[in-house]
This record gives structure tokens, sequence and C-alpha cells, in this order.
């Protein structure tokens, strides 16, 4: 069956496309490479600097929306007047800070005529960085041991439960390995003051690490996945070149998980395979990661069949991808007038 030709408008955040980007650009870049899909882009930022709001050939109009820390009444009031202007389709979120207020608006917004295609609220909070370790319990998958701590006096007693190194991870993103008490002191005050508490204490494991992007139907079924492993880091640990792959042990992991827990909408997984072969999934993040345009470089393009279902279309599973295919980001200077900045600035849209 052909895939239906659809005119639709999409918001979309996670416009920051830096060296530690959002997966926003991404995302639209792989909505415009659908042949059948035409889209206005409606870019929905927090920061006057995100590149993706001068980015026109991507984005066609963008709008401020207050921070999540703002609270979902201001975010729906604000959203509600994009809307009466630019008549949205569909909201597709990229940061994991937003995700807990979209979710909670999934109603407010259907009620309106904004489609999304996010996982439920429960879905979301038992993927947790703090209760993982028993989320891999309770569904067969292995998982470092892991802690959530909530304060300083708690580092002293780690060393009882965990043995060194250790990974330090914040609520939300970053994570470093500590090889001291000293460095999980350093690391826990440079998270909170980031990302707050709790600081999540995870069992280091020596090995090589794996990312899967994929998309589930919310009935259980993997829409597609594409496992990749990173050839390139940045000094945030973030991927600059990766390679797709055949890894029967990610494929089975993922395909495992989205079954058991009915997961609807897109994923990333974070996975460690030991020296003795065994697989450890060490996160869940509950959107598409920065380097989702890949999936749709190998043959499966993931933002656009979430965007199509999102939008009722029966999308059937992918069956295939290209093994051996290489990414490799750049970066380069994009030129623009003052005036924008500007405008973005002053009246909140551009």
């Amino acid at each position: 069956m052909s895939p239906i030709q659809m005119k639709i408008n999409v918001a979309v955040t996670g416009l920051n496309a830096t060296d530690n980007p959002g997966p926003g650009i991404p995302v639209i870049r792989c909505l415009k490479a659908d042949k059948g899909l035409d889209v206005r882009i409606i870019g929905l930022s927090y920061e006057t600097m995100e590149p993706g709001i001068y980015l026109h050939d991507f984005v066609d109009k963008t709008y401020q929306i207050p921070y999540p820390s703002a609270g979902k009444d201001s975010l729906l009031e604000r959203i509600k007047y994009i809307h009466a202007v630019e008549k949205i389709d569909l909201i597709i979120p990229n940061f994991d800070a937003e995700l807990y207020s979209f979710i909670r608006m999934v109603d407010d917004l259907k009620a309106i005529g904004i489609a999304t295609f996010l996982p439920t609220l429960k879905q979301y909070e038992d993927r947790h960085k703090n209760v993982l370790f028993e989320y891999g319990v309770k569904h067969g998958i292995q998982v470092p041991k892991s802690k959530a701590i909530f304060s300083v006096d708690e580092i002293s007693g780690l060393s009882r439960e965990f043995t060194y190194p250790m990974v330090v991870k914040g609520k939300f993103y970053e994570a470093y390995i500590a090889y001291t008490s000293e460095q999980v002191h350093t690391y826990y005050h440079k998270l909170n003051a980031k990302w707050g508490l709790p600081i999540i204490i995870q069992q280091f494991i020596q090995g090589n690490e794996y990312n899967v992007a994929a998309l589930g139907d919310g009935e259980g079924n993997t829409i597609g996945a594409i496992p990749m492993r990173k050839l390139v880091l940045t000094d945030k640990g973030k991927a600059w070149a990766g390679v797709s792959l055949e890894e029967k042990g990610l494929m089975d992991m993922t395909r495992k998980l989205i079954k058991e827990t009915k997961w609807k909408s897109g994923l990333e997984l974070e996975i460690m395979k030991d020296q003795s072969g065994q697989y450890f999934l060490l996160e869940i993040n509950p959107r598409f990661p920065a380097w989702i345009y890949f999936t749709a470089g190998v043959g499966q393009n993931l933002p656009a069949a979430l965007a199509r279902m999102a939008m009722g279309e029966k999308v059937m599973p992918y069956t295939d991808y290209q093994v051996g295919k290489m990414f490799i980001r750049y970066s380069m200077d994009h030129i623009c007038d003052i005036s924008e900045f500007d405008k973005i600035t002053t009246l909140g849209e551009l």
C-alpha cells in the first residue's frame, strides 16, 4: 500500500543545533525527506540563540514557548495562541524535560485539533533512571545496579554498595565516570546545579556502547529500529559519527521492551555489551535522539512514520535497513541579519 499524500503543519521543539544538539532539526530533515508529506514547520524555541530559529530552509516560522518549569498551564496557553495563528496539526516535542508537560496536555491538545504521538505518563515515568533497575527486573532485561541519591551525605556510603569506578548521572542528561569519592562529590554538585535531584549512581560496565533508535506503535509492535555504534564522541559524550550494524541481541532487546511495555512514540536505547557478550540496558530516552536523521539515511524514516501514525494512517513496520553505513556530523556558519535576533527577542516569534 502506497503512503498517503498529506499536507500538515508540524510544530517541533529541540532547535538547539550545537555541539550538544537537540533532535529538532534532524526530525525536521526526516519529515521533509518524505516526498509524500507536504510539511510546514513551526519551530518552538526556549532560547533566542537556538540555531534552528534562523534556518529558514528547515523552519518556516518560530515561536518562543515558556520553559517547562513554568508549568503546564502557561505552556498550553501559549500553544493555543500559536495554534490560532498557524493551525497546528501535530506537535513533536524532543526534550526529556518538556515531555512531562506535553504528555499531561495530550487530551487538551486533542480537544483543539492538535495531534500528538507520545508515551503515556506511566510509560514515561516507569523508565526513569532512578527506577530503571526495577524496570529491568520486571521485564527480564539486564540493567546495571543503580541508586538514586538526594543528599551529599549519602555519598560516603556508596562504597558499601558499589565499586569504583561508578557512573554518576543527571536526572535528565549527562553522565560521568567517577574513580574516587571526591569525583562523585564534584559531579553530584555539577549535575544537581544543572538538572536538580535526584542524582543517579550506576554500576560501571566495561565494554562497547551501542544505541538503538526505534519507534513503537502503542500496541506492542516495533515499526522500526536502527542499531548504531558511536565512532566519534564530543567531550559531552555525544555521537559525532556512527555506523549502522547488524546486532541481533540489540534488536531482540528493543523488540522485547516495546512489546512488553506497548511503548508509543520514538525512543532511544543506550546499551552496553560487556566483555562476556552480555547486554545491559543503560538508559531509555523517551524521544528520538539527535542522530535520528541517520535512520532515514539507512532506509527507515522513523519521524515520518510517527507523523503518519499520529495523523491516523496505518503504517507497516519496516523490515530492512542498510548495514555498514556511516554518518558524520559537521558544523558550518549560518549568516543571518541581527534584525531577526531582535525580532525573536522582542516579539517572541520570527
